[in-house]
């Protein structure tokens, strides 16, 4: 049977096998891999395939969006390069938002191309004009990452510890997974740390019960990240400022304090569901059963009934464009991030 050609799976939407294919033997049929979604980890994931498949002696460009925001031809000329040696060449866009639209455009409609690009955005909504664009090229690949729920999320963890020499059963990968908000950077963190805790390897496989995970995890009794987050969702912004400042003199803040964040968000977000359906948020609390730990259940239980769906979206929202913009070589730093566990504070005290 013939194979189709990229542009025949484009025609289809991509799936995950789709792009997975196509950015490990890269056609000249596609210029652009847009690699979209919350899950950037996902999207990261992804990208590494084209690394592999270009080759270590590959001229990798590295463009930000605010390049191509001041210079739209910036990408087709990159684009269309011939590297001075002959190697290989390929575009990374790493952070890309609206600001490529330009770009993109003008990327699509050149002439002639040769070197692949590839742009690593974050939750872009289905109906942004970039991805409307992305979608209907023919020359364009787009893909979103979700972050993983259910037995996706718990196949995952189970796939990430089997590669670390970690022996997982269904009910600790649940729970890990849980407490990881599906985040796969957490994830590949948390589980090294079980390696190492384990002195686990593929070549000497070691179990992984309850009891270390207690130990271990990020949802631990002496969790300063899970304490971090009842403060802000609870609304004490006073010990929250005492508690920035004594992690701050431990070497704790920026990222990890904001993916604590993140991690409490989406637990509380799933938990949110289940009562909006008619349940109570202890019933709820109890269904997630060693997804929480139990000194944090009454806790999450309030923080259940007191924050909505809609403003757990606002308040995730507000999180992810923290963490982006503390990883952006222009952002505005830790401050700015505190400020935004201030703010969060703030609305939670102002629900009821």
């Amino acid at each position: 049977m013939k194979a189709k050609s990229a542009n025949e799976y484009r025609a289809m939407k991509a799936r995950r096998g789709d792009i997975e294919r196509a950015l490990a033997s890269p056609s000249d049929d596609i210029r652009l891999f847009f690699l979209y979604g919350p899950d950037r980890a996902g999207s990261e994931g992804l990208a590494t395939k084209l690394y592999t498949a270009m080759g270590d002696e590959a001229e990798r460009i590295d463009l930000a969006g605010s390049d191509l925001k001041t210079d739209p031809a910036l990408l087709a000329d990159e684009a269309a390069s011939i590297s001075l040696f002959g190697e290989k060449r390929y575009i990374r866009i790493d952070p890309a938002g609206d600001e490529i639209f330009a770009a993109v455009q003008a990327l699509d409609e050149a002439e002639q191309a040769g070197n692949p690009a590839i742009a690593i955005a974050g939750g872009l909504r289905g109906t942004n004009k970039l991805v409307k664009f992305a979608l209907a090229s023919k020359s364009i690949m787009a893909f979103a990452s979700y972050l993983p729920e259910g037995r996706d999320a718990d196949r995952m963890v189970i796939e990430a510890a089997q590669q670390a020499g970690v022996q997982v059963s269904p009910d600790v990968a649940r729970r890990l997974a849980s407490a990881c908000g599906g985040d796969r950077a957490i994830l590949a963190s948390e589980i090294a740390k079980f390696a190492n805790y384990l002195d686990a390897a593929p070549d000497r496989p070691r179990p992984l019960d309850h009891d270390a995970l207690d130990a271990l995890s990020a949802a631990s009794e002496d969790g300063d990240m899970a304490r971090l987050a009842d403060l802000v969702l609870s609304g004490d912004v006073v010990a929250l400022d005492h508690e920035l400042v004594r992690l701050k003199s431990e070497g704790l803040e920026g990222v990890p304090l904001i993916r604590a964040l993140l991690r409490r968000l989406q637990l509380l977000s799933r938990l949110r569901a289940d009562v909006e359906r008619g349940g109570s948020p202890q019933a709820a609390v109890e269904k997630a059963g060693r997804a929480i730990f139990w000194k944090e259940k009454a806790g999450v239980t309030q923080q259940v009934a007191k924050w909505r769906a809609d403003t757990l979206a606002v308040a995730t929202q507000r999180a992810l464009a923290a963490e982006r913009a503390l990883k952006s070589s222009g952002g505005a730093g830790i401050l700015s991030a505190n400020e935004e566990l201030f703010a969060i504070a703030r609305k939670a005290r102002s629900l009821r």
